[in-house]
């Protein structure tokens, strides 16, 4: 039942959390209005009493090792099943990375919600409003961030982040040497999935279908229906011939340089049209225009004329469009001619 894989799905999504708040900064001013320092608000993941902690384990300012305000931090402190997103359990999906030409398939996500908290740690209460000022408007109370959650398999998603509350503190009590922390705490809600392992299928596609029909009695014939899939253009770019002349849409007779290498009942590609051809003389050929609902169009003297052959067959991609090569096959029944012929 079980098998390892990971997908970094929850440590990609703490990731872009975090990012969202890793360019906060706070303007500094004098009295004339002029800016005399800018600040970019440090970001660290971990737990909001770690570093209160550290805030009233050295309180002296003049101590090196003292954390220096303003500050932010976050985490995640909730992970729980959302029902309300829920879709088929069996329910499975296919993709195809382009990067490596593989298909794969897995199972529908399950949808979890990813509490996080964030907090902020300033002195100065205006330091404070400048940073939930620089937050706040983006939140609707959503934020919609993107995320790669499964890089092998390409899935990019939009995951909302809702804005759930905001509490404030405000610790300043005892004597004059007690130092000053505004803390504000944001909570959030990121709406995610979580994704099952992944399975490699491009061995498992199905490149042939046959269909046999057997009628009985002491003459008894087999019927045999075979399909596979057809390439309705040339993959490899080898050009076969030029056109002798141009041609209009409507041409059924086409002329060519060589027509020596084309073989009759075969398909052959000019710019994105397919055409089929039926017949040949010499260098002229009757053709069949847009088969496999190609568009007939008309093409100038001088046009690569491209060949379709097996070796396009097994270069199909999945998403382009294919046709059909059918073969019917009437064998008569050799069992029963062998029996009566005894």
């Amino acid at each position: 039942m079980f098998e390892y894989f990971y997908h970094e799905i929850i440590r990609n999504t703490i990731i872009g959390f975090g990012s969202l708040f890793n360019n906060i900064n706070i303007k500094h001013t004098n009295d004339s209005d002029d800016v005399v320092s800018v600040i970019k608000v440090p970001l660290a993941y971990g737990p909001t009493q770690k570093f209160l902690a550290r805030l009233e384990q050295v309180p002296n300012l003049n101590k090196p090792t003292q954390i220096s305000l303003p500050r932010m931090s976050f985490e995640i402190v909730g992970l729980t099943y959302d029902p309300t997103r829920k879709v088929s359990t069996t329910q499975t999906f296919k993709s195809y990375l382009e990067s490596d030409k593989t298909i794969t398939t897995t199972y529908m996500p399950v949808p979890y919600n990813l509490s996080f908290e964030l907090s902020i740690f300033t002195k100065l209460n205006d330091d404070m409003l400048q940073i939930i000022e620089q937050i706040l408007p983006y939140f609707q109370p959503a934020y919609t961030l993107s995320v790669d959650l499964v890089k092998t398999i390409g899935e990019k998603r939009d995951i909302p982040v809702i804005l759930e509350s905001i509490t404030m503190d405000d610790q300043y009590e005892g004597n004059y040497d007690t130092r000053r922390s505004l803390i504000y705490t944001l909570k959030f809600t990121a709406k995610t999935y979580l994704f099952g392992p992944v399975s490699d299928v491009s061995k498992d596609i199905v490149k042939k279908v046959s269909i046999g029909f057997v009628s009985g009695g002491t003459n008894g014939r087999d019927l045999t229906y075979s399909i596979e899939p057809r390439a309705t253009k040339n993959y490899t770019g080898t050009v076969t011939t030029t056109l002798f002349e141009d041609i209009d849409a409507s041409s059924t007779s086409i002329t060519v340089n060589d027509a020596s290498s084309i073989p009759v009942q075969s398909y052959i590609t000019i710019d994105d049209e397919e055409l089929y051809v039926k017949s040949k003389s010499g260098n002229i050929l009757t053709v069949t225009r847009g088969a496999d609902n190609t568009i007939a169009t008309p093409h100038v003297l001088g046009t690569g004329v491209k060949k379709i052959t097996s070796a396009d067959n097994l270069l199909i991609e999945p998403g382009d469009d294919f046709g059909f090569s059918e073969l019917w096959k009437w064998q008569r029944n050799l069992i029963n001619l062998m029996i009566h012929s005894m």
